[in-house]
């Protein structure tokens, strides 16, 4: 199992930088970042220095969207970072939830997703792809190699990965709810005529190290409303009993009353009171590091080949610092 640092662009951004070195050092092989360029800073120009500073760790976003750039720009910004540092980045992509609403935008629909995430990929890699009716080629690109990773809950989000990404970044670690979000997404891939197996399976979501669970929880609960935002509209699509998203999902927001973006992905959320202990407790990893490898171990008998920290709390380093000791390792067996 691979394992990827999580954080939030915010200044300055020599932490962030320091973090994902401290990542490296540590064992884990993915850097990752959220992009919405009202909230935080721009991700793709730390991005570089990411790069400058480390070896071997991958770099993206976590996750980008088809509506805040034009898909010639983000191919061109990824290919320009494989061109200077060797084929290290990954596209993760979404519908973009934070980055649309903050600048009063609806998310993309799934049809503009996937046709985005073929042409990126295409352009990053040399080839010719259909841009607004225009075919287009990055005539510089050579042996570009970019992965496209999809973000995906619902049932047609789901079916779409399976489709067209590289692979599936699922925002939660419950191993109920993992179980039947990949097999989906294989069984899409699988009726399209893919290998399902080679769709990389990512399951990004807290960690927080400590015998103290009710401050893990207090410092991780941000992740339910930030999950919430995805499963509110998940419901108002399908309804609340419809049978196409796991009610295991979809029980918890049912006292949601809205979502505040300016405290988004933070620890102290005061839009999250709704989520309860046990629904951080079922996305999240907390506890001694016995937890976390007990946990992680279920997670990649499902098929799980990287778990990404979401390291948004007040025990950044202590986390790195404990996967990196005892959790890495562990799952190396």
């Amino acid at each position: 199992m691979d394992f990827g640092l999580v954080l939030q662009t915010d200044p300055p951004a020599s932490r962030v930088i320091s973090l994902m070195k401290r990542a490296e050092r540590n064992g884990f092989t993915h850097g990752w970042t959220f992009d919405s360029a009202v909230l935080w800073q721009e991700p793709f120009v730390i991005y570089s220095q990411i790069l400058a500073n480390t070896t071997t760790l991958k770099i993206g976003p976590m996750v980008t969207n088809p509506g805040t750039r034009t898909w010639e720009v983000t191919a061109s910004t990824f290919a320009t970072l494989n061109d200077m540092f060797g084929n290290r980045t990954v596209c993760g992509i979404g519908r973009g939830d934070s980055a649309m609403r903050v600048a009063g935008r609806k998310p993309n629909t799934l049809a503009r997703l996937g046709e985005a995430i073929e042409v990126i990929r295409d352009l990053a890699e040399g080839r010719e792809a259909d841009v607004d009716g225009r075919r287009l080629r990055l005539p510089w690109v050579r042996d570009g190699n970019l992965p496209v990773w999809m973000a995906a809950y619902g049932p047609k989000a789901l079916a779409l990965t399976g489709q067209k990404a590289d692979g599936f970044i699922l925002q939660l670690a419950d191993p109920f709810l993992t179980e039947w979000m990949v097999k989906a997404v294989r069984d899409a891939a699988a009726e399209a005529g893919r290998d399902p197996d080679a769709v990389t399976i990512c399951v990004a979501a807290p960690a927080y190290v400590g015998d103290d669970l009710a401050h893990a929880r207090e410092q991780c609960r941000w992740f339910g409303g930030m999950v919430g935002n995805h499963v509110a509209d998940l419901v108002s699509r399908y309804g609340e009993h419809s049978g196409m998203v796991p009610e295991a999902l979809t029980d918890y927001i049912k006292n949601r009353e809205g979502y505040d973006y300016s405290h988004h992905g933070r620890a102290g959320n005061p839009s999250t009171d709704f989520v309860p202990d046990e629904i951080v407790d079922r996305f999240c990893l907390l506890g001694p590091p016995e937890a976390h490898i007990e946990k992680l171990r279920a997670l990649r008998d499902l098929g799980v080949d990287q778990f990404a920290v979401y390291d948004m709390h007040d025990a950044q380093e202590t986390t790195i610092d404990a996967y990196g000791a005892e959790i890495i390792p562990a799952l190396g067996d």
